[in-house]
């Protein structure tokens, strides 16, 4: 960060005469999305160090009910007490893992909470109110997204496959068996999940960037009057824009004369769950075949929830 803003006011104005204008708006809306996450990456790193070291062996397990459907209800309604966006859910989703919850369970709590989050709810209400029912329908959506992500997977015969095999390492190292201080511990926790979030944030954002030079908005917005392509198109541009939960409400509002209201909803479900940035940070935790099955689930889920609401409102 002090390196950007020492570039931004030092660097003589010639530094940047050569970038054409689609190069200096991907430079702008990369460093955008970096700057947005960055926040909320480091909070979710800290929240996920203090689940896996300060709070006792077993702790979170031994008080969440035995039985998996209500297990993963209580689960996907954490986000509640957690104002983090899908971003800093990401390590905080590790730190669940390694500290012995289930995949599956992982699951609903990753797609659940960056739309329970109170700061995201706060701020759809903000933005739409009651109107046209994009709130109610994007809370109950998501939970029964993520509930239903979470009770697919309950089913798999071996769900550590579903992890990376780097990240399969670091679930067997015991993190109350490490040796040093809680406070050391939680430093070196920092420093290594630092070091497999940051890349993937860079990139990721990097990637959105890209596609938002090369995609054409006008040819999103021609396609907000029709029920099906209004939900496909803004699908297309919540997974594009990659913008954070807490805010993404005041986004779309620009968009509601234009499109219908299933439109909006499916950009409210879909961007928390799948975007690129997103992708980009899971793929540190979960793999390749995984991740597309995921996203294919979701977008069917979230397209079908959007027709829905074009159909009854």
């Amino acid at each position: 960060m002090l390196l950007l803003i020492s570039i931004r006011v030092f660097a003589p104005a010639e530094w940047t005469s050569w970038m054409t204008d689609p190069a200096k708006d991907f430079v702008t809306l990369s460093v955008s999305v970096i700057i947005e996450s960055l926040p909320f990456v480091i909070l979710g790193i800290l929240l996920s160090a203090i689940v896996q070291i300060w709070l006792p062996a077993g702790f979170l397990l031994r008080r969440l009910p035995r039985n998996p459907v209500l297990r993963r209800s209580i689960i996907s309604l954490l986000g509640v007490l957690l104002p983090v966006c899908e971003c800093g859910n990401v390590p905080l989703t590790r730190g669940l893992i390694v500290s012995g919850l289930s995949v599956a369970d992982s699951m609903a709590f990753l797609f659940a909470a960056p739309i329970i989050n109170p700061i995201t709810i706060i701020t759809t209400y903000q933005a739409f109110g009651w109107n046209d029912g994009i709130l109610i329908s994007r809370i109950l959506g998501g939970l029964l997204i993520a509930n239903l992500v979470g009770f697919i997977y309950s089913a798999h015969p071996a769900p550590q496959t579903l992890l990376t095999r780097g990240f399969q390492a670091a679930c067997a190292v015991d993190p109350h068996a490490e040796h040093g201080t809680r406070t050391r511990r939680t430093l070196i926790s920092f420093g290594r999940e630092s070091a497999a979030m940051m890349p993937a944030l860079i990139v990721g954002a990097g990637i959105a960037g890209l596609i938002q030079v090369a995609v054409s908005r006008n040819l999103l917005i021609t396609l907000g009057s029709n029920p099906l392509w209004s939900v496909l198109a803004l699908m297309a541009l919540a997974f594009i824009v990659a913008i954070c939960s807490n805010v993404d409400a005041f986004f779309i509002l620009s968009f509601g004369s234009t499109f219908l209201p299933g439109g909006i909803v499916a950009f409210l479900i879909f961007g928390p769950m799948i975007d690129i940035k997103m992708l980009a940070l899971m793929r540190t935790t979960f793999t390749v075949r995984t991740l597309v099955q995921v996203s294919v689930l979701i977008a069917v889920c979230a397209a079908a929830i959007g027709l829905a609401v074009n159909l009854v409102f």
